[in-house]
């Protein structure tokens, strides 16, 4: 069965309630308490709580963009699950950690002559020269 934990905001306008399995409650709750709607109040803030998956992402990024590779688009897929005290981790997949990653590239479009860039051509001998 789910419980639920609320998050606040940093601006603490707003509150965030998320389902959470019973389980990762479990253990080490002490920092978070229940509140008067029986949601257990997170111990961090939600935008922290998300701080550390922003990190990975933008770490798993670097690795995939920077290289030899050179990829014209990646795309970085992975579950954040969100506990009360923890905040957000990388979920899981069956028995180990979830993400998938996609590379892509655009193939080069064949260069073609401008004719509103190319130069203009000579003038005829000749040609222009006033008598």
């Amino acid at each position: 069965m789910d419980s639920l934990v609320q998050f606040d905001t940093d601006d603490a306008d707003t509150q965030i309630v998320v389902a959470v399995a019973e389980d990762d409650l479990a253990g080490g709750i002490g920092l978070a308490a229940r509140g008067a709607g029986g949601a257990v109040q997170a111990a961090r803030t939600f935008e922290s709580s998300l701080a550390g998956a922003r990190a990975a992402a933008e770490s798993a990024l670097r690795v995939f963009r920077d290289g030899s590779l050179k990829p014209d688009a990646v795309e970085i897929e992975f579950g954040v699950k969100l506990t009360a005290e923890a905040g957000a981790v990388i979920a899981k997949s069956a028995v180990e950690g979830h993400l998938v990653v996609k590379l892509s590239w655009s193939p080069q479009p064949t260069p073609t002559a401008d004719p509103t860039t190319a130069p203009d051509p000579a003038p005829a001998p000749g040609a222009g020269a006033t008598p």
